[in-house]
């Protein structure tokens, strides 16, 4: 028992270091690599690196609050939101394990930049894909990660939606 719960713990932790290793590890390049607003294709325009720092939070949004609203919604809440994440993630043993490795998604990603908030200020986004009839915002593998966990939760929703109206 005791060896399944160490077993479980360093999964979880590895999978959170991982998302944030990741994320950090590309920050720091593209922060000694790229100038500002520098744009280098990668796959012929569609896929671009771009060097933006942004001190507000989704595609810039409240990025000319004031800044004491900006520490408070910015950082104060998602460090709540975080902990809390943390807190259930490693606290409720039963999760499903698909749910454990989208909090890991969730929370990696999140904590990856609400780190660059914290320590440089901003966060930096940096990847930019251009699909003809829709481009997305410049973003970063915290990004990713937070977009990988939200889609594992949505996926896990409908399948449970699904089943258990093939039931009834």
């Amino acid at each position: 028992m005791k060896y399944h719960k160490n077993l479980r713990w360093s999964v979880l932790l590895l999978l959170l270091t991982l998302n944030f290793g990741c994320d950090q590890i590309s920050k720091k390049i593209v922060r000694t690599e790229i100038s500002d607003y520098e744009h280098i294709s990668i796959i012929k325009d569609r896929f671009t690196l771009t060097k933006v720092e942004n001190s507000g939070a989704f595609l810039s949004l409240g990025d000319n609050m004031p800044y004491i609203f900006r520490l408070i919604i910015l950082t104060g809440l998602p460090l709540l939101f975080l902990g809390y994440g943390l807190y259930f993630l490693f606290a409720k043993r039963n999760l499903p394990i698909s749910m454990q490795i989208a909090l890991c998604f969730l929370i990696g990603g999140g904590i990856g930049n609400l780190y660059d908030r914290i320590v440089h200020g901003s966060v930096t986004d940096f990847m930019h894909m251009d699909f003809y009839i829709f481009q997305t915002g410049v973003f970063n593998f915290a990004d990713i990660s937070i977009m990988i966990g939200v889609g594992i939760l949505l996926f896990q929703s409908i399948r449970n939606n699904t089943l258990k109206h093939q039931t009834d």
